[in-house]
């Protein structure tokens, strides 16, 4: 659900909230504001978000395409209308990228990180009766990773980028553009750099022994199959990966996925059932007959976690970190302005302008009694945020009026506010802001504390 929804509910309870002192729990959809089930978990609250990396900004900077397919995957709009009424985009489950461990969705989902491709919510032609949802993968590496898929059903990124927006979501058919704009975005994200790794998938530099005795395990043949070993499938040199698909004891066939970054990919195994390395190890050595003694097991786990490391991993959820995004967005804006390409520029204004809007509610209205102080700072952040949302507004007019000069001069405008004003707004607010863990964190006691009342009146 939407931050906006949340600020919303939070407002009209006017609730006076003491200092939320339990663990920070991800925030649950609830009531009728949105089109998924109650009890979904988006995890939208979260405080620390996955680092996203770029190939092409070690060569100079994004491209003009992977900016739109990046703008692309963060817009509902591309997606089915039950995506669109929730607010969902390919970037939900796939935040920067990465996973989302803490997804949830009743009946769409067995426990957190996975999902029914084939279930009846988004797209009800796709159904095929039976809850089987499969884990949300890292989207890291991916132009290392084909074939595509859990079960490695396609050989194709782009064939299966269709495939997720048409079939699975209900989406419009997507303009070739607008594919390869996807599939150039995620030929460009990146895995972590991981210094304990070499050129060839050989662990490097200050290793420790039980990583040394547990990479030579790894490359040691199976007992029963001398021509089989944990690196024949997980090929080092290759991304860990072989390409192929494998029946391991899981309930078919399923592509071999990546060890690269692993540490931030839990949980394991295409239905998410295994939460630890330590999981995935027992299994291996129970259904292929390894012979691993307990010491063996802790030095694969310990090899294993050496792999899946990546410097960095996360970063803090910052007024900083969404501007980022919405400026390289609005590089996209700029070009379609000057083409009058009128779908790009309609794509761009929906897309900042719902990334604006929820950066807003960061910002809680004087009305939310959750926070305090900072009064006259966060109106004057959340007022220049809706003027440029506006000034967004006025730039797809004058493009779908014909009127291209008024257009630029509007779009000149808001860059100039986007990098003077804007910026320092959002700063001198913060301190009142959800993105302080303090008063985050009272912020969502009061939500919470909403929802309970409201389940204990029905």
């Amino acid at each position: 659900m939407s931050l906006r929804c949340l600020g919303t509910v939070a407002a009209a309870f006017g609730l006076l909230i003491a200092v939320w002192h339990g663990p920070v729990l991800a925030f649950p959809v609830d009531g009728n504001q949105t089109a998924l089930p109650v009890n979904t978990e988006l995890n939208e609250d979260a405080l620390e978000r996955p680092r996203e990396v770029f190939r092409s900004e070690m060569s100079g900077g994004k491209s003009y395409l992977v900016n739109l397919g990046n703008l692309a995957f963060s817009s509902p709009s591309i997606l089915g209308d039950v995506a669109r009424q929730a607010n969902v985009s390919c970037g939900t489950c796939h935040v920067n990228g990465a996973g989302n461990a803490r997804f949830f969705m009743p009946k769409m989902s067995t426990r957190p990180g996975n999902f029914d491709t084939t279930g009846p919510l988004f797209n009800p032609k796709a159904d095929n009766g039976l809850l089987d949802p499969v884990r949300i993968p890292s989207l890291r590496g991916a132009r290392y990773l084909a074939p595509y898929g859990a079960d490695g059903r396609m050989a194709s990124l782009r064939d299966f980028v269709r495939n997720v927006i048409v079939n699975e979501f209900a989406g419009p058919e997507p303009s070739p553009v607008i594919l390869d704009a996807i599939v150039a975005y995620l030929q460009d994200i990146d895995f972590l750099p991981n210094p304990s790794l070499g050129p060839t998938g050989r662990l490097v530099g200050k290793i420790s022994e039980a990583e040394r005795r547990g990479e030579a395990l790894f490359w040691k043949p199976f007992p029963h199959d001398p021509g089989m070993s944990c690196a024949g499938c997980h090929v080092p040199s290759g991304a860990f990966v072989d390409h192929k698909q494998h029946d391991v004891g899981s309930g078919g066939l399923f592509k071999t996925p990546t060890l690269r970054n692993a540490d931030f990919n839990a949980p394991y195994f295409h239905d998410c059932r295994f939460d630890t390395f330590d999981q995935v190890v027992t299994h291996f050595d129970t259904v292929f007959g390894l012979g691993l003694t307990a010491q063996d097991r802790r030095d694969l786990v310990a090899y294993l976690m050496a792999v899946g490391d990546g410097t960095q991993p996360y970063e803090h959820e910052g007024a900083g970190a969404s501007l980022r995004e919405v400026n390289d967005f609005a590089t996209v804006l700029g070009a379609a302005i000057a083409a009058g390409d009128r779908d790009v520029v309609g794509l761009a204004v929906e897309t900042i302008g719902g990334e604006l809007r929820e950066l807003t509610e960061q910002y809680p209205d004087r009305k939310n009694t959750s926070v305090s102080g900072g009064d006259r700072e966060r109106v004057n952040a959340r007022a220049a945020l809706k003027e440029v949302v506006l000034l967004l507004r006025r730039i797809e007019v004058a493009v779908d009026d014909g009127r291209t000069e008024d257009a630029a001069a509007d779009y000149r405008n808001y860059r100039y506010l986007m990098a003077a004003a804007v910026p320092s707004l959002l700063a001198g607010a913060e301190p009142w802001s959800l993105f302080n863990p303090a008063v985050h964190d009272q912020h969502y006691a009061a939500l919470r504390r909403v929802l309970e009342s409201r389940r204990v009146a029905r």
